[in-house]
């Protein structure tokens, strides 16, 4: 007599017997009486002091309050249960009416746990390439780009460019901002920068102070007071006494502040004598505002009600965030954020053979590069549900893309929004950018697809593969009577592969009729495509827009992904657990406002570790042993 494998619940079903479970008892869920006991009954045996699977050891967690140490872990032990991928399948496993009431006990203490409110580390940081290049432009109305010419930013935690403690100053980046200094003086019209004619006789010292006491606020992005002045001023005053010429002096006081730490770091100031948290002052606030949806300095409004001291008040704080999404400079923070988050900056390094994919012109590229920004522009311009990031029947296009997605009636270079026929494209997995940079040169990789949805958009971490694994054929061509598929089935028939291609290869599968290229297709090597996939969870689709409603039921999971990226973009550092209570607040309000994009950026800015700071001196805090 042959075992039956365990009935497994999909995800929705699973949910429903969670909400009976509670509903059914007469108190809320407990960690001690509901999850402890079926923690040590199924899970201890692997993840314990001694025997740490995957570097988890939850033997350690006893009490609701030690689950404060870690909530992400915990957060990814409720996904793993609701999914079904653990226990492991050779395990005893638990009823269906025991992993909802694990899971609800888990996520009732996850939601009443109580954080000390915490901004988070400060470190001082200096302005990324595209914020310096910005950030001249906007003070000086240089478009030259000269950062371009710096060494590439650090890119640390989160993926992001922007991460503070990554952002150094090597000898190499010093030559370069004098470098730039030099050449963006030589562009700057300085007689028409410091207010007067030059055909008609003025005070040299009184010019160059006029242009100084008007320049340096705005380029330290805060008041400035006569003896700061001064100081440049001198730089001024000895280069006409050592004999040059007005604009020849004033260029080279600008060329000091440029170089000035001021400029080139977004300095916030230590509060003498503060021992805990608190608020930015407006000027602080309006350069983290600026700097995240702008990627540049505050403009005259933002520095108005800076000096009004306005800006943090709430209602005011939150009609800047609207206007600023409005403006066409926001533009910058769709480029960064989401070009980073889908790691699609890697397109511009990527080259498909040349001899197969002959369509993949440098046209089509850049058009592919366009796409992406548009569309997250356009939802966060017009506010749309963030939801439309998986599934939307709109997307932006000009002729070249559209040919080559198969779509008529769309003319000229201009990209436009472009309702799409049907659910085969239509949000980021269909993305060409996001099928291009996963895939190999030669062909598709439902395992790099599959790895890219579960990592950037579900936001699970998917781990290395085994150093003994065998690669596959370079092509997706039949071999002896084989469809790639059918060798990369028998390749997840190895145990020591299978967990793993479980979860990934079905996200990867239903992509398939997208070729490296992005290009639809219905055969390959003439065989019909296969695009079908069944999730651990037991769901099955296929092709992409089946795919993506799959996606949509865990939406939930995805904007919380979403959010811990976005902070983190925002506060230019990783997400730690005591920034939980934070985006829990932000997601409840997404969900009640149906994750509408703009909720969720206002969230962010009026959050207290975006408007507050602790000194830097001040020791970080000591995370207490698990209890």
């Amino acid at each position: 007599m042959t075992s039956r494998p365990p009935l497994r619940l999909p995800v929705y079903a699973l949910m429903l017997v969670a909400l009976l479970v509670r509903a059914g008892r007469a108190s809320d869920p407990s960690f001690e009486a509901d999850a402890r006991p079926l923690i040590q009954q199924f899970c201890v045996d692997c993840h314990n002091d001694k025997k740490q699977k995957g570097d988890v050891n939850l033997d350690r967690f006893v009490t609701p309050a030690s689950l404060a140490q870690n909530p992400k872990l915990w957060e990814d032990v409720t996904r793993v249960l609701r999914e079904s991928e653990m226990p492991p399948h050779k395990k005893p496993q638990p009823s269906d009416a025991d992993r909802a009431r694990l899971i609800g006990a888990v996520e009732h203490t996850l939601a009443h746990l109580e954080y000390q409110p915490d901004p988070g580390r400060t470190v001082i940081r200096r302005l990324t390439r595209v914020e310096y290049n910005n950030t001249i432009r906007d003070l000086l109305g240089v478009d030259s780009h000269p950062a371009d010419a710096f060494p590439a930013d650090g890119g640390g935690g989160e993926g992001f460019d922007n991460h503070a403690a990554t952002l150094y100053i090597t000898p190499i980046l010093m030559e370069k901002y004098l470098q730039a200094a030099r050449q963006i003086a030589e562009q700057v019209d300085v007689a028409k920068l410091a207010g007067v004619d030059p055909n008609t006789k003025f005070d040299p010292h009184a010019a160059a102070h006029n242009m100084l006491a008007a320049l340096l606020p705005r380029a330290f992005r805060r008041p400035t007071d006569e003896g700061e002045i001064n100081r440049y001023l001198n730089v001024f005053d000895h280069a006409m006494q050592s004999g040059r010429d007005f604009n020849d002096a004033a260029r080279l006081a600008l060329r000091a502040v440029l170089v000035s730490p001021n400029f080139v770091y977004r300095i916030e100031a230590d509060r003498p004598g503060a021992t805990d948290a608190y608020p930015l002052n407006d000027f602080e606030l309006a350069t983290r505002l600026s700097y995240l949806l702008w990627s540049s300095m505050p403009d005259r409004e933002l520095f108005d009600l800076a000096k009004q001291n306005r800006l943090h008040e709430n209602d005011v704080l939150i009609a800047q965030v609207k206007r600023m999404l409005a403006d066409v400079k926001s533009r910058a923070f769709a480029e960064q954020f989401i070009t980073q988050w889908l790691d699609i900056r890697r397109l511009g390094s990527v080259e498909p053979d040349r001899n197969r994919y002959k369509d993949f012109t440098p046209e089509l590229k850049a058009a592919m590069s366009e796409e992406p920004i548009d569309l997250f522009a356009a939802m966060l311009r017009d506010n749309a549900p963030l939801t439309d990031l998986i599934a939307c029947n709109y997307t932006y296009l000009n002729a070249a893309l559209a040919k080559h997605y198969g779509i008529a009636g769309v003319e000229g270079d201009q990209f436009r929004r472009v309702t799409l026929p049907d659910a085969t494209r239509g949000g980021v997995l269909t993305l060409g950018a996001v099928l291009t940079v996963a895939s190999y040169p030669q062909r598709t990789s439902p395992v790099l697809r599959g790895k890219w949805v579960l990592e950037q958009v579900l936001g699970v971490q998917a781990p290395p593969p085994p150093a003994s694994v065998q690669t596959l054929s370079r092509d997706d061509k039949p071999h002896d009577g084989q469809t790639f598929r059918q060798r990369l089935e028998r390749h997840r028939a190895d145990p020591t592969c299978a967990a793993c291609h479980a979860k990934i290869d079905p996200l990867g599968f239903g992509l398939e009729n997208f070729d490296v290229i992005g290009a639809w297709r219905d055969k390959i090597g003439g065989v019909p495509v296969d695009a079908a996939g069944k999730m651990p969870t037991g769901e099955t689709f296929t092709g992409p827009g089946e795919l993506k409603q799959i996606l949509l039921a865990r939406r939930e999971q995805i904007m919380r992904h979403l959010t811990d990226k976005m902070l983190a973009y925002a506060l230019a550092r990783g997400i730690e657990a005591y920034d939980t209570p934070v985006i829990n607040k932000i997601m409840d309000d997404l969900k009640a406002n149906d994750y509408h994009a703009q909720n969720l950026i206002v969230g962010i800015a009026t959050s207290y570790p975006f408007t507050h700071r602790k000194n830097a001196t001040i020791t970080d805090r000591k995370e207490a042993p698990h209890e």
